[in-house]
């Protein structure tokens, strides 16, 4: 409701300047209660004896349904029913925009069929106007598929290996569109921050040729409203059907879009019979071929932050109406904030578009995954269609491309297919800020997109139990995993490598950890072994397996972060489901109370430092040493936008009294990295040690421990 009263002020900003009248589009929100029934087969029932609220989820309706995300023979259907009202005399254009819904829709107004779409992820345009009664009450009913199957199987259903429940529901909003000839069918923006200008290119769609025909135009500050720029795209001849008017816009003296400062503009264009108003942000961002960095607006910047698996969410016990609360989804990204994250993927699959405008207005970079996960073998890989993943990919582009957000299009997840090779390559082309793509496990297309590296180095852990030694618990395995440089793994390079090696790009690890707990401080089904056997957990209390868990992360985030391995660090995951009773679950988030939102005390903590803007490590992973001088590298890199000047520190406990103190001044350039090699002398006699090395940021101690013992 605050968008459309603010774009309509810009409405009215605008015709006081030009003294133009323009009719504005108007829009019909029909979210809200519906009727539902569920369907054996296409026919619509007689009677609808439940409720449902969209967007949401059927799981939700009142009575509940049976069996709800799973196969269930009785019902291949649910029927979303309701009524609305229309004026009586209708514009030439009215559409039905069903943003998103699961398993296919197929669209009934007053008893007629008025079309089918059996994609799930993107939008649903539907041309009703033929079907519709101006003045009168209308009938509109949503036949979506009850379950994953119900499509094609040529169409991506968004299969997860690690999902037990596929829920139905129409997910995102619906809305009736009515508006005049030419329609404004699609506008992309495409920000130059170096020439500090706009492009537009604007689908008209007209239903007859018009000579001498311009758009006018209005570029405001999104927050004020305070117009920067209003004028007129160059005459240009329409044809009847689909045009394109390609012009540019000055935003002299711009302000740019960062997480820092998600600083937004709005573009209204106005034909005279339609009316569209788009938010965008002047930002630029790019990969550094040779630098293998991300470059926000021409300017290095660590890509640091987590994921969101919402359709793991959506089967969560607690989910409830939260994925549709404005407020707490902003809260949710606030929350992200404060661990300082800057950036977030959309893990296998695409939340509601309101989210797309929180990660906007908050301040996040969005690497966009599309919901396709495939093994190499498996029936869906050879079944699955290039043109209708061509298709999907063409839809989700046009909607999503003037989110300053959305920097980078993952085409699908740990998968090595050719069909998405072949789809990327068709649309990569449409979007003109030529955004990078992730490709899964395939191979990159471009020397500038990212390759994607999950390197679970718990997961290598399982492979050894059967035939090592037990390690000591909590300190064993850090040799093993750290003593060198490692390369991330578990990626493009071992599945899929190209004849020269491995891939010369830049590279995000996108996915990292293997210690999930559950909320309850259960271990999940992947990591039972790892509190079991590694840290011998079986008779732990609940906060002694929590700060395991949050320490060992924090150790794996300052080891990627310090080597400087990759251009992004994504934790997995900020938003998952928590399942600790049957069926378990594989993975969980780092909340102990989903719906106010609150971490895991030890993970908030620990954690949060290691992604803070410096970052620190000391480089010695060794259980047990000799006595005598211990050379200590510590590692301390600034991904700060300017240089860093402070002290750092090295302090000694030997059985938990303090024994000595280091300390040195360093002063560290903007995106660098110092490595200080300390010496301290250790004890010949047997004791526990601890050392921890510190810089001070702002009003924050960041931190790195490791324990050993003297022999």
């Amino acid at each position: 409701m605050k968008l459309q009263v603010h774009y309509f002020l810009i409405f009215l900003f605008f015709v006081s300047c030009t003294g133009k009248n323009k009719e504005v589009r108007e829009t019909i929100n029909l979210n809200g209660k519906w009727d539902i029934e569920e369907s054996a087969t296409i026919n619509l029932p007689e009677n609808y004896t439940h409720t449902c609220i969209v967007p949401g989820l059927v799981d939700k309706a009142a009575p509940s349904f049976d069996s709800v995300g799973v196969k269930y023979t009785k019902r291949n259907f649910y029927n979303y029913h309701r009524t609305f009202e229309l004026p009586q005399d209708l514009p030439s254009v009215v559409l039905l925009k069903v943003n998103k819904a699961t398993y296919g829709t197929r669209v009934f107004i007053n008893g007629q069929e008025a079309g089918y779409n059996p994609f799930c992820f993107t939008p649903s345009l539907f041309d009703i106007r033929r079907f519709l009664k101006p003045g009168k009450e209308n009938d509109i009913t949503l036949q979506i598929g009850a379950y994953l199957d119900n499509i094609p199987d040529s169409i991506p259903n968004g299969r997860d290996f690690e999902k037990i429940k596929y829920i139905a529901g129409v997910f995102d909003k619906v809305e009736i569109i009515l508006s005049g000839s030419p329609f404004i069918r699609n506008v992309q923006v495409v920000p130059d921050i170096k020439n500090e200008k706009i492009r537009v290119l604007a689908e008209i769609e007209s239903n007859k040729d018009i000579e001498g025909f311009s758009i006018d135009f209005m570029v405001s500050e999104y927050k004020t409203g305070k117009k920067t720029i209003n004028g007129t795209s160059p005459l240009q001849n329409l044809i009847k059907g689909t045009n394109k008017l390609d012009f540019t816009i000055p935003i002299n003296n711009c302000k740019l879009w960062s997480p820092e400062d998600p600083f937004l503009y709005s573009l209204s264009i106005f034909t005279g019979s339609d009316s569209k108003t788009e938010r965008f942000g002047m930002r630029s961002f790019r990969f550094d071929k040779d630098k293998k960095i991300a470059l926000l607006n021409e300017k290095p910047y660590a890509m640091l932050g987590t994921n969101v698996c919402l359709y793991r969410f959506f089967e969560d016990p607690s989910r409830g109406a939260l994925p549709w609360n404005y407020d707490w989804v902003k809260k949710l990204h606030l929350r992200f904030k404060e661990m300082n994250w800057n950036c977030i993927r959309y893990c296998i699959g695409f939340p509601p578009e309101e989210w797309y405008e929180i990660a906007d207005e908050t301040g996040f970079l969005i690497q966009d995954e599309y919901p396709l996960w495939i093994s190499k073998d498996s029936l869906l890989n050879i079944r699955v269609n290039t043109n209708s993943l061509i298709v999907e990919y063409t839809r989700w582009m046009r909607e999503r491309w003037n989110h300053p957000c959305v920097v980078i299009w993952d085409a699908q997840n740990e998968s090595v297919t050719e069909k998405t090779d072949e789809a990327l390559s068709a649309v990569r082309g449409l979007d003109l800020s030529n955004r990078p793509w992730d490709n899964g496990y395939a191979a990159p297309q471009s020397e500038t997109d990212c390759i994607e590296s999950h390197p679970y180095l718990f997961m290598e852990y399982q492979n050894w139990w059967n035939n090592l030694p037990r390690p000591e618990p909590g300190i064993g395995y850090m040799k093993d995993f750290f003593d060198t440089i490692r390369v991330p793994n578990n990626g493009p390079n071992e599945l899929s490598p190209s004849k020269s090696g491995r891939y010369n790009n830049p590279m995000v690890i996108n996915e990292y950890d293997w210690l999930w707990i559950n909320r309850d401080a259960t271990s999940t089904t992947l990591t039972d072994k790892v509190y079991s056997y590694l840290f011998k957990c079986d008779s732990s209390t609940s906060d002694e397996i929590r700060i395991i868990h949050a320490e060992n992360i924090g150790v794996l985030t300052e080891y990627w972060r310090c080597h400087r391995a990759a251009a992004a660090i994504m934790h997995f995951c900020g938003l998952g489901y928590s399942r600790s009773s049957q069926p378990r679950g594989q993975t969980s988030d780092n909340f102990i109370d989903i719906k106010n939102l609150e971490f895991d005390p030890w993970f908030y903590k620990i954690v949060k430092d290691k992604f803070a803007p410096l970052c620190i490590m000391i480089d010695k992973w060794d259980k047990s040493y000799q006595p005598g001088e211990l050379i200590v590298p510590v590692y301390v890199i600034n991904d700060l936008q300017n240089n860093w000047e402070g002290q750092l520190t090295l302090s000694g406990t030997k059985n938990k009294n303090q024994v000595q103190l280091y300390s040195t001044k360093l002063n560290i350039e903007k995106s660098g990295r110092i490595i200080q090699k300390l010496k301290i002398n250790i004890s010949d006699n047997p004791a526990n040690y601890e050392m921890e090395a510190q810089v001070i940021f702002k009003n924050d101690t960041i931190k790195s421990n490791r324990k050993f013992r003297v022999l």
